[in-house]
């Protein structure tokens, strides 16, 4: 069943959508009206002559503002920059007569181990079956600190 729904583009690269989840964009959004609200609250409080409330008030929404724009940003930039990479499936094939003639090919919807091909062997004419099936791995880049 689940070869069937196998095609030959999920080889290739394919970025993730860019949406980021609603339920921290909804509290980034709560963060900010609570701060924007601090800072009302400070400007009334300034004018009714508490500065010390309103300094502390006026602090408390800017640092709010600041982080839910920050989350909001950096959010957006790491669903912006996230990839799945989707590894190539590979078949071997090799003959049944024991040349030694093993090939590599993509793998095809329907390959299955043991399955034996209509192609012919092309160092002896015998019969080839596909021996394995697996997927590469790419080995990620070494980086070194300077």
């Amino acid at each position: 069943m689940r070869l069937k729904r196998m095609t030959q583009n999920q080889t290739q690269t394919t970025p993730q959508s860019n949406k980021v989840s609603s339920y921290l964009t909804l509290i980034v959004f709560v963060v900010m009206a609570l701060s924007i609200a601090a800072l009302f609250i400070a400007v009334d409080t300034y004018f009714l002559g508490d500065q010390v409330a309103a300094g502390v008030l006026a602090a408390i929404g800017v640092i709010a503002m600041v982080m839910s724009v920050f989350l909001l940003y950096q959010s957006r930039q790491a669903v912006a920059h996230a990839k799945i990479e989707i590894p190539k499936v590979m078949t071997n094939v090799g003959c049944v007569k024991n040349c030694d003639s093993k090939t590599s090919r993509e793998f095809q919807r329907g390959d299955y181990v043991f399955k034996e091909l209509d192609a012919n062997c092309e160092k002896c004419g015998g019969k080839q079956m596909i021996v394995s099936i697996y997927k590469e791995v790419k080995e990620k880049e070494k980086t070194y600190n300077v």
